[in-house]
Formats: structure tokens, sequence, C-alpha cells
């Protein structure tokens, strides 16, 4: 069976990370999240009040370790950063697909970047490791690109990077579309409060995707201690 998992030098090195991952199946592009999406919209916007999503400790934190990796942090953003900020401009974010959307709302409400994998389209286990150079990435313009080396990736058994700087950006080769009825959701935090807002996260995900897909699958937290999920 698969595993997704963190390196250990990922955990040695970023000693304040936190994560959660579940799998879903039975998923249908037909579904109807609104009222979901409404609830977590207004949530996302209340924090937002009167302050810039820059200034939420989760985002900080993000920031924090971007720089740790090397990377200008204005200018490559954690997935939950780049969401607030359209969200706070455009009031509303785009409809993709039920999940994607589901998914992105409840990331704005807590702050915390959620990644959305198809199962199928993963060969063997996925892995958050450092990039040797030798891994392919699909962009969704259908460009292919070679992550740099030592760079935090999502990488499977054939070397496809399923994600770029960590939580920045995912690849277009596991993305979720109208077909996809199988999903590995990952969602990682590395601010103070991290394993509390990790773990609220990861209930709310059971208790919302289990509402709207009855054939949620297995869920856990990830720790140093605990860093192994089996997701098939």
């Amino acid at each position: 069976m698969p595993i997704f998992s963190h390196a250990p030098d990922i955990w040695a090195d970023f000693p304040d990370l936190t994560a959660c991952a579940l799998t879903i199946d039975g998923v249908r592009a037909t579904a109807d999240v609104t009222r979901h999406l409404d609830h977590f919209s207004a949530e996302a916007a209340r924090r937002l009040e009167g302050t810039s999503e820059g200034d939420l400790p989760e985002i900080q934190a993000w920031r924090r370790s971007f720089s740790k990796m090397g990377l200008k942090p204005t200018q490559y953003r954690c997935a939950s950063e780049a969401l607030l900020r359209r969200f706070k401009k455009e009031g509303s974010l785009p409809q993709i697909h039920p999940l994607i959307d589901l998914c992105n709302a409840i990331s704005i409400a807590f702050a915390i970047p959620i990644a959305v994998f198809d199962r199928d389209q993963i060969d063997g286990d996925l892995l958050v490791r450092r990039a040797t150079g030798a891994e392919r990435y699909l962009t969704f313009g259908g460009e292919i690109e070679q992550p740099e080396p030592q760079e935090v990736i999502f990488a499977d058994a054939s070397r496809n990077a399923h994600a770029r700087r960590w939580t920045n950006r995912q690849s277009a080769t596991s993305a979720i579309r109208p077909e996809t009825t199988r999903a590995l959701i990952v969602a990682e935090a590395q601010h103070e409060n991290g394993a509390g807002d990790v773990a609220r996260l990861h209930a709310t995900l059971v208790d919302t995707l289990g509402a709207v897909w009855p054939l949620a699958g297995r869920s856990a937290l990830l720790t140093a201690d605990a860093p192994r999920f089996p997701f098939d």
C-alpha cells in the first residue's frame, strides 16, 4: 500500500511542522457545496476584518519557512496566503470543482494550506522531500519544469513532483478533474498553535467532506514520531 510521509530531514529542519492527511472516495463533480462555502468564507472574512492576511500567525510561520528555504516569501507564497489575498481582493474564490472549492474555503477559514491530489495519478509512495534536480513537474500550462536541487517538493516513486516549493504550487499531473473519484488531502501548518489548529482542521475536513461524500476514507494526524499515512 502506498504511503504519504515527510522525509526525516524535513521534520528535523522544520520542528514546528504539524500535518494531517485523509483519503476520500466516491468524489462527484456534481455535488452541491454552496452552503459549506458560504460558512467557511464568512469565517475567513471575519478573520480578515481590520487586518492583513500577512499578519495572521499561520501565514507568518510559512513566510519564515519560505525564507529558511531560500525563497523570497513575497514572491513565493504558500497556497493559503495566495487564496486569502485573492479572497480579500475579490470577495470570493473561483469555482473549479466542488472538492477543490470546499478545501479552498476551509483553507482560507483556517489560513492553513491544503493540498488535494487525484490518488490515481500518484505512482507509489508520495514523499515530501528535498529535490535531487532529476524530478519532473508538469505546469497547468502543459510545460515541464525541473525543480531546483534541495527544493522541497511532493515526489512520487516515478520522480513526478506533485508540488513545488512545498506549499506554493501543485502540479497538473495530479490535479482534481471532473472524472476524479479518489483523492488524497494533506494539510500542513508551522505556527505556534499549529498542532491544535490542525487537529481542528482535521476534524472539520472529516465532518464536512463526509457530509458531502459519504465514502470518506481513513485519516490521521501526522507527527515526527508517527509520520506515515497509508493512502490506498
